[in-house]
């Protein structure tokens, strides 16, 4: 008996289940046919100010035709009535002269018939009507002012709903990736006139081909572009690749998106190694700083919280995890060598970087150097590192430094700093970044991977990286190239 129970309480259940799901949805169903009411309706509204918008337009234009053929009209009237009012003179002037020639007639004194004929000959050699153009001069006929909407006819026989935008296409040769911008181009794969604007998407990624369906950064949208090109600029290139899409709308809906393409954004992209730094520095991702308690009151704090506590390892602190065995590999900087590295070692190509200090910043370095440079070395002082030095503590300074050697730079201190550096061809050049003038320029022939190098003393620095190599620094170098005698005396052959 309980069984029965249990097995028919459960099936009560299941009917009660589907019951709610079914009332749930008829309230849906009623729900979404008050909505195709509403919508319907919405619909029937905007086609009625469509068409009221058409017939306004109409009846506009038949007015100012209407206008135009009247006065035409007009013109026409007063040009013939002017005629006409000319001809009546001329006609009166005529048979005041026919009556004077019929009297003359009847004079019998030959002299005085004589002076008759005289007179009356030079008046009808003046006489207006002898000098009157008898054709009208305009046309009765209003011809052309008709119109012939057959044309139009056929045009607003054929209106029909607003279609559906086709996909765009993107032009994948036509894009430009350069100076930290993306230039994408598209076209329609058949023209439309109603086409109103076109909407971009895109969203950065690390993975080349089609987009992926986890682990990607959301579409940013730019909209209402009217032209068949944009350029996406400003842009900080911290993954390797973009994805792009264009959609087209038109006035009512917008249509499918293009196939997405993915364009390849190279840039050299690396954070500053907080393992590298001396203890003075207080480091943050793209971000040092100059920090004179070199962190002895953190070390105060935890000495205490230690004291408390087990010789047992954290876990979360374990000597296995990669950035502790990063720290026990290498020493940190140290006595007056304030100096950060970055953590990524550039091996080949062509990349370029930016660096703003602070602008009460005392001194600073920025250049290069191999990897495992020693404890105490400091930026432009060894063999195996390149820097300019900027000082300034009392007075300013600004210098090229390599192998421990100094060349003066008599040009102003930019605020940013722009580092370009051509691993293949053995260049390291150092540029103002807002004008791209350059300041110096290092060759040697590199047998080691560099790696990024900061020293800072009293003050801050921002690296800004991800930035690809701007075309004038190009163009530059091109130049820089093809002059003679450009080698620096402090460059290492």
């Amino acid at each position: 008996m309980d069984e029965e129970r249990e097995t028919l309480q459960r099936i009560v259940s299941t009917l009660v289940n589907k019951n709610d799901e079914i009332h749930n949805f008829i309230d849906m169903l009623n729900h979404t046919i008050s909505n195709v009411q509403v919508n319907s309706s919405n619909a029937i509204s905007e086609l009625d100010e469509e068409f009221d918008g058409l017939y306004s337009v109409l009846h506009e234009m038949k007015g100012s035709m209407a206008n135009t053929i009247q006065q035409e009209e007009a013109r026409k009237i007063q040009a013939l009535q002017d005629q006409l009012s000319q001809c009546s003179r001329a006609l009166e002037s005529s048979e005041e002269l026919l009556e004077l020639a019929v009297q003359s007639l009847d004079i019998k004194n030959p002299m005085e018939l004589l002076e008759a004929a005289r007179q009356i000959k030079d008046s009808v050699t003046v006489a207006s009507a002898f000098r009157l153009s008898l054709k009208p001069r305009v046309s009765d006929s209003m011809t052309h002012m008709m119109v012939d909407f057959t044309l139009e006819k056929r045009m607003l026989q054929a209106v029909k709903f607003l279609p559906v935008p086709k996909a765009p296409e993107i032009d994948v040769a036509a894009c430009l990736v350069a100076d930290n911008c993306i230039t994408i181009s598209w076209r329609m794969p058949e023209e439309d006139s109603r086409i109103d604007h076109f909407v971009l998407e895109y969203r950065k990624t690390n993975f080349d081909g089609l987009p992926r369906l986890k682990g990607e950064q959301r579409w940013e949208l730019v909209d209402y572009i009217k032209a068949t090109q944009y350029t996406l600029s400003g842009l900080k290139f911290d993954t390797k690749y973009m994805n792009l899409r264009v959609q087209a709308c038109n006035k009512a809906v917008a249509g499918e998106y293009s196939d997405t393409v993915t364009l390849e954004t190279k840039a050299f992209l690396f954070s500053l190694d907080s393992t590298s730094s001396h203890v003075n520095l207080k480091v943050e991702d793209n971000y040092v700083e100059w920090d004179p308690t070199g962190g002895k009151g953190q070390e105060k704090l935890k000495g205490k919280e230690n004291k408390n506590r087990s010789n047992t390892a954290s876990p979360k602190r374990s000597t296995n995890s990669p950035r502790a065995s990063m720290r026990s590999g290498r020493d940190r900087f140290a006595g007056e060598s304030y100096t950060v590295l970055g953590d990524t070692a550039v091996e080949s190509g062509q990349h370029y970087w930016e660096v703003r200090a602070q602008k009460d910043c005392k001194s600073y370095s920025v250049g290069v150097t191999y990897r495992n440079p020693g404890k105490f070395d400091q930026l432009g002082k060894t063999n195996s590192s390149w820097c300019i030095h900027i000082n300034n503590w009392l007075q300013t300074t600004f210098s090229a430094k390599h192998n421990n050697k100094a060349k003066t730079l008599d040009i102003p201190v930019p605020d940013r700093i722009g580092v370009y550096c051509d691993f293949d061809g053995g260049q390291l050049s150092f540029y103002n970044a807002s004008s791209k003038a350059l300041l110096h320029t290092f060759r040697a022939k590199f047998t080691q991977p560099l790696l990024p190098g900061f020293m800072i003393w009293c003050g801050g620095l921002t690296v800004s990286t991800g930035l690809q190599v701007p075309s004038a620094v190009k163009t530059l170098q091109k130049s820089e190239n093809g002059l003679s005698g450009s080698t620096s005396s402090l460059n290492n052959a």
